[in-house]
């Protein structure tokens, strides 16, 4: 989400489509598997800062945004590697959250922002006003936000797929920290979500609690599943985690086109939205090599998920799992290069 990370809103303190007090009770699991995802280079969360490498003219400097899911992290790591060692760039990289990730690229501060999950507010104040950004093509994966129980509950229960029987199961959800409701496990706050909008629009017993990041989500819905316990999560695709707790959707009302319009009135399901990359205009028109790269980069959700599990699981550095990626796929990656 988580990044998605979709909609015009992000929620109170910054949602995946992005995207607490809960948190603070795995704070360190979330910031130690945080720093381990993230690139080695440029890492820190600038979001006031400018990078000495963004928008440096004439030299060949590359400075990318990199969101806190690991599938980010992917196509982050898997794009720097090649413009390092195919193009011969100079390449930084710099954390920011989706929304102020904008206004970063926006002001130059980065140059390219490779999976946004749709905001539509921000895309027509920098994009078609201010033009300022430009749009840098699909990534080819296809993200979709929803809300998710563990298979092995479905199973034993089919009808939970159906939002309207979830009232039903809501003292099998509870938790703590969701008191006497059922719980709806969120991630960071960050990340796009509809869900406080929808558990009350749909009349469900449910209290969302957020876990504080994708990391930390991660963390609890493993534990969920080790003790084979029910839940009910926030969750998206394409996300390497299915592979190894598989997850089976609820169906939440159909969404049609300006359902969520009304943040406060959101009664509808997630869309499924095509992610696309971005790029700061001046860097769009004269990035020469790096720009048009990136403009061609384009994989599936299949190859973002292969180099995620090498990062997450595997616990390989972002660079070393790209090289990995790399090292298999050339027939992929040769075309992006330019001509």
């Amino acid at each position: 989400m988580a990044p998605t990370r979709r909609t015009t809103r992000t929620r109170p303190t910054g949602a995946r489509t992005g995207r607490a007090a809960p948190r603070t009770r795995l704070a360190a699991l979330a910031a130690a598997v945080a720093l381990t995802a993230l690139t080695g280079c440029g890492a820190a969360d600038m979001t006031r800062q400018a990078s000495p490498y963004a928008d440096a003219k004439g030299s060949r400097t590359v400075t990318l945004s990199v969101q806190s899911w690991v599938g980010a992290q992917a196509n982050v790591a898997v794009a720097q590697y090649l413009l390092e060692h195919e193009l011969g760039y100079r390449v930084d990289t710099v954390q920011i959250d989706e929304v102020p990730a904008w206004d970063a690229l926006s002001q130059g501060r980065v140059d390219a922002l490779l999976e946004d999950w749709g905001h539509p507010e921000q895309e027509k104040r920098y994009v078609d006003d201010k033009k300022t950004i430009k749009p840098g093509g699909e990534l080819g994966v296809t993200g979709h936000i929803g809300w998710f129980v563990p298979t092995y509950f479905a199973e034993q229960h089919p009808d939970v797929t159906d939002w309207k029987n979830l009232n039903k199961y809501a003292n099998d959800f509870r938790t703590a920290e969701s008191g006497s409701k059922g719980q709806l496990l969120d991630g960071s706050p960050s990340y796009v979500t509809n869900d406080k909008a929808l558990v009350k629009n749909l009349g469900l017993d449910y209290q969302v609690v957020f876990a504080g990041s994708e990391a930390a989500q991660i963390t609890q819905i493993k534990q969920f599943a080790k003790e084979k316990k029910p839940f009910l999560s926030y969750w998206y695709k394409p996300q390497w985690l299915f592979e190894k707790v598989p997850m089976t959707e609820v169906k939440l009302p159909a969404h049609e086109e300006g359902c969520d319009a009304d943040a406060q009135k959101v009664a509808c399901a997630y869309p499924h939205t095509p992610l696309r990359k971005f790029l700061n205009a001046r860097f769009a028109d004269g990035g020469g090599d790096a720009a048009a790269f990136l403009k061609k980069f384009r994989w599936t959700t299949e190859m973002q998920n292969d180099v995620s599990l090498m990062i997450a699981e595997e616990k390989l550095a972002p660079q070393e799992a790209a090289a990995r990626w790399v090292k298999a796929n050339e027939a992929t990656w040769r075309a992006w290069l330019p001509s």
